[in-house]
């Protein structure tokens, strides 16, 4: 299958219900096994999940959830207040991961969605790391 083109990867993922549920693995993951990360999501973390699914549905190729009720993101700047380096980065990357594979999606999606998410985390990171040079 070709992610990336259209709506393929959102539907790969089960369309809302699937990045929903793919949300739920990635933010219980992150609590049992990274709590300083997890800390950085406020409270309930409950916006902080609405938040990362609506902008899992546009970066998929689904609708763009997120600008409709949050407005437009850029994502390193949402994050250059956190204190995110290396460890961080791939600390994030590795809920993902576990997260994708909770979800039993086929090896070559979650290999796909890995590789793009890095892209962004790294940015993050990298934005991060200029605010505290």
């Amino acid at each position: 299958m070709q992610y990336g083109d259209a709506d393929t990867t959102y539907k790969a993922a089960g369309c809302a219900a699937g990045i929903l549920q793919l949300v739920d693995h990635f933010y219980d993951i992150m609590q049992e096994s990274y709590p300083v990360i997890f800390s950085w999501h406020p409270g309930d973390n409950s916006v902080s999940r609405d938040k990362l699914a609506r902008f899992l549905s546009g970066w998929m190729g689904g609708p763009r959830r997120y600008k409709d009720k949050y407005g437009p993101i850029n994502l390193p700047h949402a994050h250059a207040h956190l204190n995110v380096t290396l460890k961080e980065r791939d600390q994030w990357l590795e809920c993902m991961a576990k997260a994708l594979e909770r979800m039993q999606y086929p090896m070559d999606l979650q290999s796909y969605l890995i590789e793009q998410l890095t892209v962004p985390a790294e940015r993050i990171r990298q934005v991060c790391a200029s605010r505290t040079s």
